[in-house]
């Protein structure tokens, strides 16, 4: 789990680089081979541990909005 760690630091450091309003999802916070080199066990970990670190945020910074046909969460970065 300690990757998986890294990786949510990771993430939450590359959202802060977004222009406020911009919609993304967590794997575009990564090159895609990088994606693509995560296990998928790892990446649904990763998804579900963002998820938390945003509900945590109170919509300060980001926050959840819809999911996608694919069952992805987005996320939309506010002020």
């Amino acid at each position: 789990m300690g990757d998986v760690n890294m990786l949510l630091d990771e993430a939450i450091k590359e959202a802060e680089n977004l222009n406020d309003g911009e919609v993304f999802l967590v794997k575009e916070l990564f090159k895609g081979y990088v994606w693509n080199r995560i296990p998928r066990k790892d990446r649904l970990l990763l998804g579900t541990l963002f998820l938390n670190y945003v509900n945590k945020l109170n919509g300060e910074g980001i926050k959840a909005i819809e999911k996608t046909s694919s069952n992805q969460q987005r996320y939309m970065k506010i002020k």
